[in-house]
């Protein structure tokens, strides 16, 4: 099969980004006009949106190997630096991963252009924001289909950049740069961490490469050619260090999806256009942690078993952690920010629960890997939906506080039909797409261990809980601002290129939650349905079916959670909120202040790493070495050459007095020598 034509996908981003964004950065006098740089940008996505659906169907319709598999193509593949045994390789790599993902990105990074059209209509700097979308598509289209850990590693950091500068647009505003910035900080800190467990890895497998299958140098005869000690110790060291790598490279990993304690990032990002956040959120920045873990799924499987516990814990308590801050929040955007922290988490939680525990590796291996890229898929539909309703919102009423939202029903009946369906799909309800992927997750929570289950249930029973808390509040709440509504003449004007986006994500979240609802409860005809076509797990195809136990629970205890936020939230008074805020205070301030995770790392950063360690440093520097050592020789030198100044005075005689003088020591010194 040819996939020549895959090279586009990258090529197409890239070049709008340079065709829109060279003129706007080396002269503003001949930059383009905005909506010429807004349709460059949109038809080049367009454009990538239709190879990458093409390269998509052609490669699921495509051979299979003997044993009903997908093969794992490599249609480029350029050796870029090598050093040896070692080498820098820049390539393109598909797998049901890869392929599943160009889908998601370039699904969602095309609504979000078009959305872009209407949202940041007259917005300073229009040209510049596409330029920037364009290169953070084309980043993580390179991150999905890289061909060797070191290159995922280069897009890797172009994600970051690219997030840096979508977070930062508003760059007048204080709050912009500030999130930027700390963006920026916490994941390089994070990514610090990555890049040691890539030349770790490297250093002790001879390779680069995602798995050791096919070409690649195995782990055993790379240990081989180490000469500093013999073999036997270096495979002993190597066997200890290849997991000490994976969970580095999860830490780089946890940083990009804000996962605790690197999390703080995020809900700050919010500061940038609410376009920026759904492409953050759903398709790009955040869910690169989640396809790290999955790209390297057999070298996690074969070598760190036992670590991928790290990941489970990780997942679950961020789970908890942020589902709990949302449900708290009054900042519409805040709210659906920690949602999103969540639900990454439950695709951590899936992947780790990939070990094996009372069940076979086949099955329980492909249930929890086929269900975290599942709800990846899922999850990116629905929640760029959200965000972008959310921006339709904020767009009407100019503010994120929902106290000054309320009743909008009236005013914007796709948005909050869209909103509505958004919801039941992440709060896991039949015949949405988020009842299949997070019903496939507590299934595998529940086979790698009960306690484990049972508490990412009441993770997904909070999650159904703060998200109705939003729609009620949002669409049906308080009716002090009808008045201002109607005097502001609130509305979403109809089908235009803001809600076009809505209705399609919709579309897709309902379709798919319909036909693979339909394929888990075995209905004839749907069985081509199954994501095991999708997604496999170290060569082991999984076929979508319900677990009918948890799917009764779950989507009861998501109905009971849906029930008692309408019993809350809908209507213009809200006496049982009220009564609970008065009963535990503290509590929700603890909550609303994110458990003050930021007042801690502003603590440790400011009155222990700065006042204990960079002080000393600084005193160190400035006292030590610049004093004593600099200054000290800059000094000498100085003096020394004050000192022989004298000596070169013009005068014949004392030149000749002193090569006399020298000519004797030395005639002294050969005598008595």
């Amino acid at each position: 099969m040819d996939y020549s034509f895959s090279i586009l996908i990258l090529l197409l981003p890239l070049a709008s980004f340079l065709i829109i964004g060279l003129p706007e950065f080396l002269n503003k006098k001949y930059a383009w006009a905005p909506k010429v740089a807004g349709s460059i940008g949109t038809c080049s996505l367009a454009l990538v949106t239709l190879v990458s659906y093409a390269t998509a169907i052609t490669y699921f319709g495509g051979d299979r190997l003997a044993d009903g598999t997908l093969p794992t193509v490599v249609p480029y593949n350029y050796t870029w630096l090598p050093l040896g045994s070692l080498h820098f390789d820049l390539g393109i790599l598909l797998d049901p991963i890869a392929a599943m993902m160009l889908v998601v990105i370039s699904t969602v990074s095309l609504m979000v252009h078009i959305y872009s059209f209407g949202y940041m209509h007259g917005e300073k700097g229009f040209q510049r924001y596409y330029a920037f979308l364009s290169l953070f598509t084309f980043s993580m289209l390179g991150l999905v289909l890289a061909t060797n850990i070191f290159q995922m590693y280069m897009f890797w950091e172009l994600v970051g950049v690219s997030s840096y500068l979508l977070i930062g647009f508003y760059y007048p505003l204080g709050a912009a740069i500030h999130a930027s910035k700390k963006a920026f900080i916490v994941t390089r800190f994070a990514d610090m961490f990555f890049l040691v467990g890539i030349l770790i890895f490297g250093y002790y497998t001879g390779s680069f490469n995602f798995s050791f299958t096919g070409t690649e140098i195995q782990l055993a005869e790379g240990m081989q050619e180490l000469s500093f000690c013999n073999a036997d110790k270096a495979w002993s060291m190597g066997a200890m260090l290849i997991p000490t790598s994976l969970v580095l490279m999860f830490i780089g990993g946890a940083g990009k999806s804000a996962m605790f304690p690197l999390h703080i990032w995020l809900p700050d990002a919010m500061e940038g256009p609410t376009p920026v956040s759904a492409l953050i959120h759903a398709a790009t920045m955040v869910v690169a942690g989640v396809f790290q873990i999955a790209r390297m799924f057999p070298l996690w499987i074969e070598y760190a078993p036992d670590q991928m516990s790290i990941v489970v814990v990780v997942g679950a308590f961020t789970a908890f952690y942020a589902a709990a801050v949302a449900c708290a929040q009054s900042d519409i955007k805040r709210g659906l920010a920690f949602s999103t922290i969540s639900q990454i988490a439950f695709m951590m939680v899936a992947l780790g629960a990939s070990t094996s525990m009372g069940l076979s590796h086949e099955e329980h291996g492909a249930l929890g890997y086929m269900a975290g890229m599942f709800h990846l898929f899922t999850h990116a539909m629905f929640k760029a939906c959200l965000f972008l309703c959310a921006g339709v919102i904020i767009h009407a009423v100019h503010t994120n506080e929902m106290s000054a939202m309320g009743s909008l029903h009236k005013y914007m009946p796709i948005t909050s039909a869209t909103f509505f369906i958004s919801c039941l799909a992440i709060s896991g309800i039949p015949f949405f797409s988020g009842f299949s992927s997070k019903d496939e997750i507590i299934s595998a929570c529940m086979h790698y261990s009960p306690v484990l289950g049972w508490f990412m249930t009441g993770v997904a029973a909070m999650t159904a809980f703060y998200m109705f808390r939003l729609y009620w509040c949002i669409f049906f709440g308080s009716k002090a601002n009808l008045e201002h509504h109607e005097a502001h003449h609130v509305s979403e004007h109809g089908i235009n290129a803001m809600t076009f986006p809505l209705i399609f994500l919709t579309v897709i979240t309902v379709g798919v939650g319909v036909v693979t609802t339909l394929s888990g409860f075995g209905v004839p005809g749907f069985d081509w349905a199954s994501f095991g076509n999708l997604v496999t797990a170290d060569g082991v195809q999984y076929h979508i079916h319900f677990d009918p136990a948890t799917a009764a629970i779950s989507t009861v205890v998501a109905c009971c959670s849906i029930a008692l936020a309408t019993y809350i939230y809908k209507g213009d008074e809200q006496p049982v909120a009220d009564k609970l805020y008065a009963t535990f205070p503290n509590l929700h301030k603890w909550a609303k202040n994110r458990f003050y995770m930021d007042n801690v790392y502003q603590f440790v950063t400011h009155k222990i790493l700065f006042r204990y360690v960079s002080r000393p440093i600084q005193w160190i520097d400035e006292t030590i070495i610049n004093a004593c050592i600099i200054d000290f020789t800059a000094w000498g030198a100085n003096a020394a050459g004050e000192s022989i100044r004298q000596t070169q005075n013009g005068d014949v005689r004392s030149y000749a007095a002193w090569i006399i003088t020298g000519v004797i020591a030395l005639t002294l010194i050969i005598i008595c020598f």
